[in-house]
């Protein structure tokens, strides 16, 4: 299971419809910043009869059991065990749901099942894919169920998901599919770019790289496009990203940019005219009318500046009241 912003209330109403004697094992993976502790698994151990812990590299599965990843690693699946990974970042997150779906595509094939829970942007999306293109189910959130529909509606845009219900649908669905049998010898054979981008995730593995003119926000370095056509894109270190991420990622970066921009603007007709004033106070007219239309084509630029950049982030309904 993947899930972003909303998920921890998703997650809750989800593991708390499992039975107790639940045959499968769920790993669970949401987007939480490096250096902090996740309060996940003790919310999801007291939710529902399922014992939920957070994952350890090497713990073999244990059926019945929650396994959530822990900030700052990927959470992987091996044959019968867990793998956590310090792998290349995957737009922009470790631990990333994709790296979680490929893995489990690779290492159980059919026998996995993919659910794309609350979130922004896409990611689970390419993974979700993963896990569909070996016979695997892929399960999303009805995006109008969802706190945010993001990651639900970019799943349904790439992968015909074979059931769309409400988080609280989900658990008695998943109840009956994992006692499902599973016909091994129809899987599909696992695809060359697959093996690559799961290699990848597990050891950091980087890649051969034909400049595409785009740059990886997270190291500056050179990203392809993984195959023609595919909106997915790595750097040499191995960073991944899908076409929305990498879009979304550039917006901040050149928002963050033009703030820098503005800051040096404003200081500029600052000093601009406390350098008018010295001159006046000198008698140098000429200089004192040369620093004053510096000062006024700075304060010109900024203000131009600033309307766009408050139009990037217009005031809530709230914020203009208050």
């Amino acid at each position: 299971m993947g899930a972003s912003a909303g998920g921890v209330e998703t997650l809750r109403t989800l593991v708390a419809s499992l039975p107790v004697d639940f045959p499968g094992h769920v790993l669970i993976v949401m987007h939480l910043p490096p250096g902090t502790r996740s309060a996940l698994p003790i919310i999801l151990d007291r939710a529902g009869p399922l014992r939920a812990v957070v994952a350890r590299h090497g713990a073999r599965l244990v059926p019945g059991t929650i396994y959530v990843a822990p900030p700052d690693r990927h959470l992987l699946l091996a044959t019968d065990h867990l793998l956590l990974s310090h792998g290349p970042t995957e737009n922009g997150h470790r631990p990333a749901i994709n790296a979680l779906f490929r893995s489990a595509a690779v290492a159980a094939g059919s026998r996995a099942i993919g659910v794309v829970l609350t979130g922004v942007l896409d990611d689970g999306a390419a993974g979700l894919q993963a896990i569909s293109a070996r016979g695997g189910v892929a399960v999303v959130q009805d995006p109008g169920d969802a706190l945010y529909a993001g990651m639900p509606e970019a799943a349904l845009r790439l992968t015909a998901a074979d059931h769309v219900l409400r988080a609280a649908k989900i658990g008695p669905l998943l109840t009956t599919l994992v006692r499902q049998e599973v016909d091994l010898a129809a899987m599909p054979p696992v695809s060359a770019t697959l093996e690559l981008e799961d290699r990848i995730a597990r050891d950091g593995s980087g890649v051969d790289t034909s400049d595409s003119g785009y740059t990886c926000p997270d190291c500056q370095g050179v990203l392809t496009e993984i195959t023609a056509g595919s909106n997915h894109y790595r750097c040499r270190l191995g960073h991944a990203w899908s076409a929305e991420s990498l879009l979304a990622a550039q917006v901040d970066e050149l928002e963050r940019a033009l703030w820098t921009a503005l800051r040096s603007l404003d200081e500029k007709t600052g000093l601009a005219r406390k350098m008018q004033s010295d001159a006046r106070e000198r008698g140098h007219g000429l200089l004192a009318e040369r620093y004053r239309r510096s000062a006024r084509e700075s304060s010109v630029a900024a203000e131009v500046l600033r309307k766009y950049l408050i139009s990037l982030n217009p005031p809530l309904d709230h914020e203009l009241v208050e």
